[in-house]
């Protein structure tokens, strides 16, 4: 076989397999079936203790990330507009950032330099982290990651890799 053939179906492989692989929805990869989101319990940086399983009726939107990842950087300005537009329009769904593996301290100066106001919860020994990444059956957790949970509390779709989250396209699948 000649050498640029070889080269070309090298190239194309990679295509056809994420081809074949799980359903894209508008940057989203659905679950199926839709599994029961694991309930946790974590605080946000006050201290207060927000519990997943108190937001039973609304989508959540729960992404994972950490303030040395430059991803999570990046989709975080984004991820600030998509929460006062949901805000604005008094939507059914939570946004939630939880910082995986970091302290107080140093997420507290990240979000004060960002001006975030969504709700940012510390899973400082990474077990509610690992419990998803469980979940999902993937050796490692890549940051970010974010899983959206339905109002029944089953998760219904995830990402990996940073998004624009105030893109309506990427919302609209959240608010089916």
């Amino acid at each position: 076989m000649p050498t640029r053939t070889l080269a070309l179906i090298l190239c194309l492989l990679p295509a056809a397999a994420m081809a074949a692989g799980p359903a894209l929805t508008r940057g989203l990869t659905a679950v199926e079936p839709r599994v029961a989101a694991p309930d946790f319990e974590l605080a946000d940086l006050d201290g207060k203790r927000l519990r997943l399983s108190d937001l039973r009726g609304k989508a959540v939107i729960l992404n994972f990330w950490a303030t040395w990842c430059p991803p999570c950087r990046k989709e975080m300005p984004s991820m600030e507009r998509a929460w006062r537009g949901i805000r604005e329009r008094d939507e059914p769904i939570v946004l939630i950032a939880v910082n995986v593996g970091e302290d107080a301290d140093t997420i507290f100066g990240f979000t004060a330099r960002m001006d975030l106001s969504f709700p940012i919860l510390l899973d400082e020994r990474s077990e509610v982290a690992d419990r998803y990444r469980q979940l999902t059956g993937i050796g490692t957790m890549a940051l970010p990651t974010t899983f959206v949970i339905d109002p029944q509390g089953r998760v219904a779709y995830r990402a990996v890799g940073g998004r624009e989250w105030d893109d309506p396209a990427l919302l609209e699948p959240v608010r089916a």
